[in-house]
């Protein structure tokens, strides 16, 4: 295979090489003196338009009769009309922040970020201030925490039940967060090394439709992008209901000189620490630390580096028994097994140069490393196995985890034909050490060891994806993606029974995800795409060296039809209809690595986007999302998929004026879903509302923030599991539930020097 898609690749990077592009220019932001990435930039009077890349830039075919001005616009950037010889002098244009305002958005002929309109008006006008909002920024996403805050959430998208990130593709800066065989679930996403305040902005994108995301892309990805600089420093306090604060801290560390440069080095760190609302304190800690590099180091060669260290420890109530609080055993908020919790700890470098070429072509290098640490004891189960000292178990790891991205972009025409062209290469390594699974009672004894090795896993992924814009209307994207994986288990556990003994087990596969995707932009109000492309998920090691290697990368093939409207200067919209099909699905029983569900689905639903801004300052939101799925090879009545959310919507109201009272009212809404698959058990739905007031004065903040505002009982995550409590005779089974938060307020002061 590998022999055919080289040579393809030469020959489209020749081709995308071959025109001149003679109108250029550059823009950053007046305040740090940062290139500003997708700006849109438009030729007048032939309305051309270019999108400025990484670096800032922009470029349009040479032609003289098409240009007398350019108009530059960026969302939450004041817009300038400058003439073409402002461009000449080959000074950088420099855009000035100021209020977001959806009258400036509009729908730009850019193929394949059908999603940037809302998600950079999100960010802007709705913020990402806390841990929970990192994915709940994303349209469409419902997220679901059962160990306090300690561990990566559940993520529920496309009526996807992605466990901690099976089915969705995350990353920060380039950096993969997802893990591959993780000793928790496979493709185990923590995002809480990210300092929210740190966020810059968000790309995603839903489906298997973009060649440079591979490995758990079914239901979508998300890009998380750091700021390059800060606007200013900023020292905050939080303190809020059951013994909960936080500290944060972001810092310049470089003088005005260095910004003129185009130099800019921050540090940012926060600390929190809470009991929760559990009756068992969960005494949950958490400790970040981040800095970030920027700087050019060459009229054509700009240098980025950061690192994190997270750490995190708790205790944990787990999910409990329906029947346990029935019958007053425990309370809403109790524990069965006093002694769950866990200890996890991250560190991360980053490394990025990107190189301007002289035919307008970039470079990008990426080098990253992460050392990670995990340990967490639960019990699913309680008494069903060993009915004298219960079911607890302890799931670890220590993981080496190194990775290098590659990319070539350029943009350039054939005749009349604009091509962008992106060939790129993904290579990730984990080695992880002395994984283990093993029954522990009181956390600390070990009653047996049921699993133990080391894992290495090596992928190697060249990719390839070419726009073609045929005139102002009409884009096409086509794009290949070859994955290779090299899977080695060195098994440690004589008594492992999935293996013949011990020794080392080593096993391989590959894939290959074309896609081919479709826009039609009728004007800056209104663009029509169609998406269609195949992904996968992989599966973990240990699973993958038992069957040598047979069926380990399930296929996921999608398709989306939707659009992007804007039907008044205040309005915009996004709706898509859509499909899935997915070769193997997991759903583990209890979260504890046993699957109690494994076969084909097919998935059919609608998603609906819109915001609106009936008056300056003031932006309503709403996400509504529907997703019918089935099981493919199960009879009627028994093929429903457990867990799998079905509507799902998330809204809020939000007002910013510049200054004085400013605050949001927002909502979340997951209806009630099969427990399992014949819908005997149901994981019943919520509706919970959260607020936040503000009050700004110069450089002070204060806000109140206020979670399940109307004091609702709910149960936010939810699995039917067999338990049995000590002293049953029989074991029994129902849903499971960890408790939702109740009504708990939270006050904050924030100086900005």
């Amino acid at each position: 295979m590998i022999k055919y898609i080289i040579p393809i690749f030469f020959l489209l990077l020749s081709i995308s090489a071959i025109a001149q592009q003679n109108i250029q220019g550059n823009v950053v932001d007046a305040a740090t003196n940062q290139p500003i990435e997708g700006c849109s930039i438009t030729l007048q009077p032939a309305n051309i338009i270019a999108i400025t890349d990484i670096r800032g830039r922009f470029s349009f075919k040479n032609k003289t009769k098409a240009g007398i001005t350019v108009s530059v616009n960026c969302i939450s950037y004041a817009s300038q009309v400058l003439p073409i010889a402002a461009l000449q002098a080959k000074n950088a244009i420099s855009l000035a922040a100021k209020q977001v305002s959806l009258q400036d958005v509009t729908v730009v002929n850019n193929a394949g970020n059908q999603y940037k309109p809302i998600s950079k008006t999100d960010i802007a006008m709705r913020g990402v201030n806390n841990s929970q909002e990192v994915l709940r920024i994303i349209p469409g996403i419902v997220i679901g925490q059962h160990q306090g805050g300690g561990k990566a959430e559940q993520i529920f998208l496309r009526g996807f039940d992605a466990d901690h990130g099976t089915d969705f593709s995350e990353a920060v800066d380039g950096m993969p967060i997802n893990m591959v065989s993780h000793a928790h679930g496979q493709g185990f996403a923590d995002s809480h090394f990210i300092i929210p305040e740190t966020i810059e902005s968000v790309d995603f994108k839903k489906g298997p439709y973009t060649a440079s995301k591979g490995d758990f892309c079914t239901t979508g990805f998300v890009d998380f992008n750091t700021k390059n600089a800060l606007s200013s420093n900023v020292v905050k306090a939080e303190l809020g209901m059951f013994n909960t604060y936080r500290a944060l801290g972001m810092f310049n560390l470089l003088n005005k000189k260095a910004k003129e440069k185009q130099q800019s080095w921050y540090v940012a760190s926060e600390y929190r620490y809470s009991d929760a609302y559990f009756d068992n304190p969960q005494h949950f800690k958490r400790f970040n630390l981040f800095t970030k590099y920027t700087g050019k180091l060459s009229a054509h060669t700009y240098l980025t580096v950061s690192a994190t260290t997270f750490w995190s420890k708790w205790d944990a109530s787990g999910q409990i028994p329906e029947r346990a609080v029935d019958k007053g055993i425990i309370g809403f908020y109790g524990a069965i097994d006093p002694y769950e919790g866990g200890i996890t700890y991250r560190t991360n470098a980053n490394v990025q140069l990107v190189t301007t070429l002289n035919n307008g072509g970039l470079i990008k290098n990426q080098l990253y490393y992460s050392n990670y640490h995990f340990d967490l004891h639960t019990n699913f189960t309680f008494y069903l196995v060993d009915t004298v000292n219960g079911d607890e178990i302890r799931q670890k790891e220590d993981r080496d985890l190194v990775g290098y991205n590659g990319s070539y972009t350029h943009t350039g025409y054939v005749g009349n034909v604009k091509l962008a062209t992106e060939a790129g290469i993904n290579v990730r390594a984990d080695l992880t050490h002395n994984t283990g699974l093993s029954h522990t009672v009181d956390r600390y004894t070990t009653l047996n060891q049921i699993k133990l090795g080391e894992i290495s896993e090596l992928s190697i992924s060249p990719y390839l994806s070419e726009t073609f814009s045929f005139n102002e209307h009409f884009s096409m994207n086509a794009g290949l993606r070859f994955d290779q994986f090299y899977h080695r288990y060195n098994n440690q556990l004589a008594s492992d029974t999935t293996l013949p003994g011990i020794g080392v087990y080593k096993a391989q596969a590959n894939t290959l995800s074309p896609k081919l995707n479709f826009y039609y932009h009728v004007n800056d109000r209104m663009q029509f795409y169609l998406t269609t492309g195949r992904g996968f998920h992989s599966n973990d090691t240990r699973a993958v060296v038992v069957t040598n290697g047979y069926e380990i990368l399930p296929s996921a093939y999608g398709a989306d039809f939707g659009t992007v409207v804007k039907p008044a200067t205040n309005l915009l919209l996004n709706a898509a209809v859509w499909y899935i099909y997915l070769g193997q699905e997991f759903v583990y029983g209890g979260d504890g690595g046993d699957v109690s569900f494994n076969g084909k689905t097919k998935r059919v639903g609608f998603d609906f986007s819109g915001r609106y801004e009936p008056i300056k300052s003031l932006y309503i939101d709403v996400d509504v999302n529907y997703a019918h799925g089935r099981a493919i090879d199960e009879p009627k009545g028994a093929n429903y998929i457990p867990l799998a959310p079905v509507w799902t919507s998330t809204g809020g109201i939000t007002y910013t004026p510049k200054k004085g009272v400013n605050g949001s009212l927002r909502y979340r809404f997951v209806g009630n879903r099969p427990g399992n698959e014949d819908y005997s058990l149901t994981a019943t739905g919520y509706f919970i509302t959260d607020a936040v007031i503000n009050y700004s004065t110069g450089k002070w903040e204060y806000g109140v923030v206020v979670n399940n505002v109307l004091n609702t009982k709910w149960k936010e995550t939810q699995f039917d599991t067999e338990t049995r409590l000590k002293g049953e005779l029989a074991a029994v089974d129902e849903m499971c539930f960890t408790p939702g938060t109740p009504f708990c307020l939270k006050a904050s002061v924030m100086y900005k020097f």
